[in-house]
């Protein structure tokens, strides 16, 4: 039987989202621009998705702008915000997801000074470089919870020198909601990031959270949608799924915190008594749900592919970034070996998976480890 354990990719679609979602995906027919009753109804279904989605982060309804996903809110925040002050520097952490990355160097390419904000072998911001870096800068972005380590950033050092500067934060939410609690106003940032699909709602749904104050341009024209900073008609049934998926998360979000925070630290524990396993970033606070490892001699996708056909799907990194043959860079940014960094799998339960996956998935790693170990040295004695 496999044993889906690539969570923080994508999760499964829950069935109390697909019920949500039913009536919108042809039952209920209307433009939620329109001003009829059949238009009202599709409105008032996002206006409640908006509710639900505002109350996971504790913020408010009208700060929810809703986008097709993770990667156009955090394009929405770097280019929107940069384009609305006139920024000439912008700053983002090392560790950052490629939806952040690449519309930096986007903006980097079109003239903005691109500074990078480096981090300690935790994978965590190094304090001590912050107010150098962000000199200067309209913004400054730096992720909740990396989607490779599961590394939980404490982002008040970097708000307390964005405060003294002047400058604007982004902060990208998305691996971190639904498995930590969130409070947008807390974190000190002007604008987060969220996406549906990782908290097991349905795909090509996702929110930026913004700060009032905050001055932004939009990326979509041609409409006055979602406070006109996100032209075109919305994708109702995909909202309503997203505002039922983060409603459950809230309800839910002890429970599923600690279901997969027992797999995790049970598989970490396994993991370390193996002698060629390296498990990163044991000292930082990290995601429940989430585990990065190298294997020393392995290369990380050919022990992917093998570990696929024994039944198990895990990560050999970012899954925008599958296929690459270089080492992540938030291994690189952690300074870990190259060798080692090339050998990285990532591990991230949700909630359908049991202690069962766990104990299978370190036999499985064992078997693959163990049988390759036994044809080097025959070839060696050959």
């Amino acid at each position: 039987m496999a044993s889906y354990l690539d969570n923080n990719a994508s999760t499964a679609l829950d069935a109390r989202v697909l019920e949500a979602m039913q009536p919108y995906l042809g039952a209920i027919a209307g433009n939620a621009s329109s001003l009829h009753r059949f238009g009202r109804l599709q409105r008032d279904a996002i206006e409640t998705a908006r509710a639900q989605v505002a109350e996971l982060v504790n913020a408010q309804p009208g700060q929810v702008i809703f986008t097709s996903g993770g990667t156009e809110s955090n394009n929405l925040a770097l280019q929107g915000v940069m384009a609305a002050t006139g920024g000439r520097a912008l700053a983002i952490g090392a560790t950052e997801h490629m939806s952040v990355l690449q519309p930096a160097e986007a903006l980097q390419k079109s003239g903005a000074r691109l500074s990078i904000l480096p981090v300690d072998a935790e994978g965590r911001l190094l304090k001590a470089a912050l107010a150098d870096n962000i000199k200067d800068c309209a913004l400054a972005s730096v992720m909740l919870a990396n989607n490779e380590t599961g590394v939980i950033q404490d982002l008040t050092p970097l708000v307390e020198a964005a405060a003294k500067a002047g400058v604007w934060i982004h902060t990208d939410a998305t691996q971190a909601a639904g498995k930590i609690e969130l409070d947008f106003a807390a974190t000190g940032a002007h604008t987060m990031t969220l996406s549906s699909h990782k908290i097991y709602g349905p795909m090509g749904a996702g929110a930026l959270i913004v700060d009032k104050r905050l001055p932004i341009d939009a990326m979509l024209h041609g409409g006055s949608q979602e406070n006109g900073l996100r032209a075109g008609t919305e994708n109702v049934a995909a909202i309503v799924g997203f505002g039922k998926a983060a409603e459950l998360a809230q309800q839910e979000l002890k429970q599923r915190a600690q279901h997969t925070r027992q797999l995790r630290d049970a598989l970490q524990q396994q993991l370390q008594q193996m002698e060629r396993v390296e498990v990163f970033a044991v000292d930082a606070p990290r995601l429940p749900n989430t585990l990065q490892f190298g294997v020393r001699g392995f290369d990380g996708e050919t022990l992917l592919m093998q570990l696929d056909r024994k039944g198990f799907a895990v990560s050999s990194g970012s899954a925008c970034t599958s296929g690459k043959t270089e080492a992540s860079h938030v291994l690189k940014a952690m300074q870990v070996e190259q060798e080692l960094a090339l050998s990285a799998i990532r591990v991230s339960f949700g909630q359908n998976n049991t202690m069962r996956d766990v104990d299978a998935f370190v036999s499985a790693l064992t078997s693959i480890t163990e049988m390759t170990t036994t044809a080097v040295m025959h070839a060696a004695q050959v």
